[in-house]
């Protein structure tokens, strides 16, 4: 070789405790959403013979909880995310709950008791989407029951609906990272609910 030749630059090594520190983060990353990661799997794609959903399915992909505005009734700023890390039964109705809101309310609270030890793992809520004021024998009644005033146009651009029906007329289920995943249909069957949610919880340590 002429001794005008430049030799050229060694490229540089990534450090070993560099490469190691990633391979840490990572497998840490993975640890943690394994089990929602499963949950998804058993809801979306292994799919037993046999088995259906009672609720309709909702790709959580899609709906991760928007800014809605939401308050609680004395008018202080609140959000679905301040539960974040459970599971939240919801549903919207008026401030002046008809038989069928009244309904909701109760299907709610009877499907988190039949979970026995992991009824603390979800919340339930409602979303009051007018000004009226709530009874006060209502509030007692489903005492645990988070209520949140919403914008009813915000809230609608978020929930969908099956064909025929209104917000108003479903139960909703979101997953403890905070999206929307599962849609309860118009009229339903308690029983039905409370084994959708079971198996929900079964599938995922997560919340």
């Amino acid at each position: 070789m002429e001794a005008s030749e430049t030799a050229k630059p060694a490229v540089p090594k990534v450090p070993e405790v560099r490469k190691h520190t990633h391979w840490t983060l990572f497998l840490v990353l993975a640890v943690c959403a394994a089990p929602m990661i499963l949950s998804y799997l058993t809801y979306y794609v292994i799919k037993p013979s046999g088995r259906t959903n009672y609720g309709d399915l909702i790709d959580p992909r899609a709906h991760p909880i928007p800014d809605l505005g939401t308050t609680t009734l004395d008018g202080q700023p609140a959000s679905l995310k301040d539960y974040a890390g459970k599971w939240i039964m919801l549903q919207a109705d008026v401030g002046a709950c008809p038989k069928y809101c009244a309904d909701k309310l109760f299907w709610q609270r009877q499907v988190r008791l039949t979970q026995g030890k992991d009824r603390d793992r979800i919340e339930r809520v409602w979303l009051v989407t007018d000004a009226q004021p709530l009874e006060t024998v209502l509030m007692k009644e489903y005492d645990g029951t988070h209520i949140l005033r919403v914008d009813a146009k915000k809230l609608a651009a978020w929930l969908p609906v099956a064909q025929g029906t209104q917000m108003t007329d479903h139960i909703y289920m979101i997953d403890p990272l905070g999206n929307l995943m599962m849609r309860f249909p118009k009229d339903p069957d308690a029983n039905k609910i409370k084994k959708d949610v079971t198996k929900l919880l079964k599938a995922s340590r997560i919340g």
